[in-house]
C-alpha cells in the first residue's frame, strides 16, 4: 500500500495543475437493478486522463539535479502526455517510448506538448516497462506504474471519491499495469476498509483476471485493440504483491462491451471515454461489481475521432 500521508501530501503538491474532477451518476438503461453506478471523470483532466495526477507529482518530487537531464517514459499514450505535460511546465525535454498501436490521437496530443516519440514493437515496448528504461536514452525515467509518487498522485482520486461519496460498496478501475490501482484503493482501504476493489482489463490481455486465481503472475495472450490503455500479457512481477492484497476481484470485459460502454457514456452521460476508459463501466453494466453503489474510474477520454464515430455508429471493433 502507499501511506495515506503520502496520498495527502500529493493532493496539495498537485492542486494547483489536477482538476478536481466530478463524481457523477449514470443515469441509463442496462445499469443492474438495484446498482447505482458513479462515474469518476478523468477524462476532464487537462491532458484528458488521470495522468497529470502521478505523473506531476513523481517529477515535483524528483530531485532538481536527477530531473535537469530531461524526462523519459514508456507509455501507450496517456502518461506520455503526463510526463511532457510537467516538462513543458519545467522547461525540461521529454522522450517517450510508445508502442507501434498507439493511436493517433494520443500520438497527436504528446507531439503539442513538446514530447519526443519513440516507437517500438509491443514486446520491445514492454520490455522498456519492465526495465524501467529505453536503450539509448538519457534522463530520469519516470516510471508509469511502479513509481511510488506517480502510485501517490493516482491515489488523489480515491480521497476525492470519499470526499464526494462517503459509502461507496465497490470501486471499479481499469488495469493496464496496476499503478492506478494501487494508488486509489491504497486511499480507499485506508479510509473505507470494507469498499470492494474490483479491476477491468480488456479481454484480449486480462492478465490480472489471470493471476489471482493462479495465485502468480502468469503469461497470458495479448492482442491489440481500441483499448489500448489497458491490458497486458503479465502483471509485473514488481506489483503483484501490491495488487494482490488490494484487489477483491479481477474482470476481463470483452471489446464489444467496452464498445457498448464508450456509446453509453457518450450518449447518457455525454463523456467521451477511449478504451480503457470505458472498461470499468463495462464491468458495472455487465453486474460483475454487484449492487449497491458502485464507483467506475472514467480514467480517460483520448480516443481517435474516427473510432469515436464507428462506435457510435456500432461498427464492429
Amino acid at each position: 500500500m502507499i501511506e495515506l500521508h503520502e496520498i495527502e501530501a500529493a493532493r496539495a503538491r498537485i492542486a494547483d495543475v489536477a482538476v478536481r474532477t466530478p463524481l457523477v451518476r449514470l443515469h441509463a438503461a442496462g445499469v443492474p437493478d438495484g446498482t447505482e453506478v458513479y462515474l469518476k471523470l478523468e477524462a476532464l483532466q487537462p491532458i484528458g486522463s488521470f495522468k497529470t495526477r502521478g505523473a506531476t507529482n513523481a517529477v515535483r518530487l524528483a530531485p532538481v539535479q536527477a530531473r535537469g537531464r530531461g524526462l523519459v517514459t514508456a507509455s501507450a499514450g496517456n502518461m506520455a502526455q503526463g510526463v511532457a505535460w510537467a516538462a513543458r511546465e519545467l522547461g525540461l525535454s521529454a522522450t517517450i517510448a510508445v508502442p507501434e498501436h498507439a493511436p493517433q490521437a494520443k500520438l497527436s496530443a504528446i507531439e503539442r506538448l513538446g514530447g519526443r516519440i519513440v516507437k517500438l514493437p509491443y514486446d520491445d515496448w514492454w520490455q522498456t516497462i519492465i526495465t524501467g528504461s529505453i536503450d539509448g536514452v538519457d534522463g530520469l525515467f519516470v516510471h508509469p506504474v511502479q513509481d511510488e509518487g506517480v502510485m501517490a498522485g493516482n491515489g488523489t482520486i480515491g480521497l476525492e471519491i470519499l470526499d464526494d461519496l462517503a459509502d461507496p460498496d465497490a470501486v471499479v478501475i481499469p488495469y493496464g499495469g496496476g499503478g492506478l490501482t494501487v494508488g486509489i484503493a491504497s486511499a480507499i482501504r485506508a479510509l473505507k476498509p470494507d469498499t470492494k476493489i474490483y479491476t477491468a482489463e480488456p479481454a484480449t490481455g486480462a492478465a490480472l483476471a489471470a493471476a489471482l486465481p493462479a495465485g502468480e503472475p502468469i503469461d497470458v495472450e495479448y492482442s491489440a485493440s481500441f483499448v489500448d490503455g489497458a491490458g497486458s500479457r503479465r502483471v509485473l512481477d514488481s506489483m503483484w504483491p501490491r495488487v494482490r492484497e488490494l484487489v477483491d476481484d479481477a474482470f476481463a470485459v470483452p471489446i464489444a462491451e467496452a464498445a457498448a460502454a464508450v456509446r453509453v457514456l457518450a450518449t447518457r452521460a455525454h463523456v467521451v471515454a477511449e478504451g480503457a476508459g470505458a472498461l470499468a463501466t463495462a464491468a458495472a453494466l455487465a453486474g460483475h461489481a454487484g449492487a449497491g453503489k458502485v464507483v467506475c474510474i472514467v480514467s480517460g477520454g483520448n480516443i481517435n475521432p474516427a473510432k469515436l464515430a464507428e462506435i457510435l455508429h456500432g461498427g464492429d471493433v
